[in-house]
């Protein structure tokens, strides 16, 4: 067989509904439709394994749970396990809520509906759903039917199965409800569907209290979903006593439009849709009863059904089904509320950053970059919502340590980090685990580790060498334009080191004293935050240091009750992470007492204990930005 040069050719493109007058382009949702969960039916029938009656049970408690109220349960005649399975429903007390219908489906075929119904014997509220496919296609190819054949075949299995229902007065303990499904509806001429939807009506009479459902299913999906909703908006408008109707949709997924389809659809004037968690179905599925349900939650309306834990959910449906959740399906995806990309992460950290420092209540309108809806709302947390690889920026890995350590970093530490997360994360060639952030985090600033250097014991007092004015007889000396001196015992490599050194404050008189160790150190940037609140309150201080004579930043943190020590302590992390790693580094002095304490004058030579000498060297950068705050 010679090959096809332009094989696409070969298909026909679906012609649109001439529907010039269309009304549903300028409407929109404005409440929740009725649903219909089929799991257990159309969504079964398509596994490689079916469910066992075990499964569909423990499926069918899940979606009562949600909130369904009408789930279709089985293909009672295609079946011992499926016909089973609605028994046990109906003989276990209490396992159907008295306003939930159990739904059972038939071809239309006698033999089947009898079975079928005798399925439902004894049920509280039963829906029997027939169908039948009105297509050209299938009239020809699969049934050798006329329309007058398929027209007459639907009208005498719709009396059937109300002679076997409503009518039988030994079934008038159940509340029936019929549905008949003009199978292949979106490929059936239009009004051929309507007249045999008709006829099936007149079969049935329906009332306005109990309606009859005319399920119009995209079997296939062949059209774009303006298509599908052209052809509800002309059913809903030319089928006669519509008050008696409830027009259902029943979406496939063959061209990936299927939650398209269903809301385009409904505002055509549809009035229910059924469908599968996570789209399970023939082919590509059937649509997503949880995108749908949703989609309008994050529109302000409650869809009446709860995914408020959408984790148990996808837990079921995975253990039953056999099938992973695909970890980017719409909002149960693992992955659908994660940011690895650095622009998307700074833009969400800035977002909940907002709510958080104005206090927003958990119910106040939610407006957050990249998140459609609250993670919180389907049970994720908020450490899911940002993930950490190499191609993330600086929002991410702060955005962990924000949620982690309520450290909530300067920009210039959040660049900083993030270059040490990159290469921790090249070099493992994954993604980071939030533990693993807050490691590397704890690590790289000595939150945990020991620090090159640590402070032993200090005291920060005023420098009286040049003292004011003298006060008032009878006042008190005012010292507060005084400069500030460090005097206190530094650890460095198991030694200690006696240091002292004047500055404009706390940070300064410490910076100017480590210069009696081999560090000039200039203060680039500071920063500070509380901890917590009331009495239990601490202080997280951020310090960036050049070293003189280089162009290399380096920033240390510190956290402490005192405000003071924090800074202090926050001065020698960034110290310790310029330290070399080798010991006998020229930075580092050789003690000389043998005491173990080593007495040091800040002009970096060794001297006698009391010799020491006060250094008026260069003063830190930081000093205006101490003082201010």
């Amino acid at each position: 067989m010679p090959m096809l040069r332009e094989p696409w050719k070969k298909y026909k493109k679906f012609p649109p509904l001439h529907l010039p007058d269309r009304q549903w382009p300028s409407r929109s949702l404005d409440k929740a439709p009725r649903w219909l969960a089929t799991d257990l039916r159309d969504g079964n029938q398509s596994l490689v394994d079916p469910m066992n009656g075990d499964e569909k049970w423990r499926y069918f408690q899940v979606l009562v749970e949600l909130g369904y109220k009408e789930i279709e349960v089985s293909f009672p005649s295609a079946s011992d396990t499926d016909f089973d399975f609605t028994r046990r429903l109906i003989e276990t007390s209490g396992a159907v809520p008295d306003d939930v219908w159990l739904q059972v489906l038939s071809p239309c075929r006698e033999d089947l509906i009898r079975r079928t119904v005798e399925s439902l014997k004894g049920a509280k509220k039963a829906l029997v759903h027939i169908y039948l496919a009105t297509s050209e296609c299938f009239r020809r190819i699969v049934f050798n039917f006329s329309k007058e054949e398929t027209l007459a075949t639907a009208t005498r299995c719709t009396k059937l199965v109300r002679a076997l229902t409503k009518d039988d007065p030994f079934q008038q303990g159940t509340e029936w409800a019929f549905e008949f499904s003009p199978e292949t509806f979106s490929d059936t001429e239009p009004d051929f569907v309507i007249k045999v939807c008709e006829a099936v009506k007149a079969a049935w009479e329906p009332s306005v209290e109990n309606p009859i459902i005319f399920n119009l299913p995209a079997t296939v999906e062949m059209s774009t979903p303006n298509v599908y909703a052209d052809q509800i908006e002309y059913f809903c408008r030319h089928v006669t006593e519509r008050d008696k109707i409830c027009v259902s949709l029943h979406p496939h997924n063959d061209r990936g439009c299927a939650v398209a389809a269903a809301e385009l659809a409904q505002m055509a004037g549809a009035d229910r849709v059924e469908g599968c968690l996570f789209g399970n179905g023939e082919r590509t599925g059937n649509v997503d009863l949880v995108t749908l349900g949703l989609n309008l939650y994050t529109q302000g309306i409650h869809p009446n059904v709860d995914f408020s834990d959408l984790g148990r959910v996808i837990e079921t449906v995975e253990t039953c089904n056999k099938i992973p959740v695909h970890e980017r399906v719409p909002y149960g995806g693992s992955l659908v509320v994660c940011a690895f990309s650095g622009s998307h992460q700074d833009a969400i950290k800035k977002g909940f950053t907002l709510r958080e420092r104005e206090n927003m209540a958990y119910d106040a309108p939610w407006q957050v970059p990249y998140l459609p809806l609250d993670p919180r709302d389907i049970g994720r947390t908020y450490e899911a919502v940002i993930r950490v690889n190499s191609q993330s920026g600086k929002g991410g890995a702060a955005w962990i340590i924000l949620r982690q350590l309520q450290l909530d970093l300067p920009r210039g530490l959040q660049v900083a980090f993030s270059k040490e997360v990159q290469k921790k994360a090249d070099s493992l060639g994954r993604e980071l685990r939030p533990q693993e952030i807050t490691d590397l985090f704890e690590s790289t600033y000595f939150l945990k580790d020991t620090p090159r250097f640590s402070i032993v014991d200090y005291s920060i007092m005023p420098d009286r060498s040049t003292s004011p004015a003298p006060p008032a007889p009878g006042k008190t000396q005012d010292t507060k334009d005084l400069k500030r001196v460090f005097e206190g015992v530094l650890l460095c490599d198991g030694k200690e080191y006696k240091l002292r050194g004047r500055g404009n404050g706390p940070i300064s008189s410490l910076a100017n004293a480590l210069k009696g160790i081999g560090f000039n150190l200039d203060v680039q940037d500071y920063k500070e935050h509380a901890i917590g609140r009331g009495r239990d309150v601490k202080a997280a201080t951020y310090i960036e240091c050049t070293a003189a004579g280089s162009k290399m930043r380096v920033w240390g943190v510190g956290i402490h009750q005192d405000v003071v020590q924090s800074s202090l302590t926050a001065l020698i992390s960034a110290a310790s992470n310029f330290a070399p790693e080798s010991p006998g580094s020229p930075f580092l002095p050789r003690p000389v007492s043998q005491d173990g304490m080593t007495k040091l004058s800040l002009n970096g030579g060794v001297g006698r204990e009391g010799g020491s000498r006060l250094l008026s060297g260069v003063v830190c950068a930081s000093e205006s930005r101490e003082e201010a705050a």
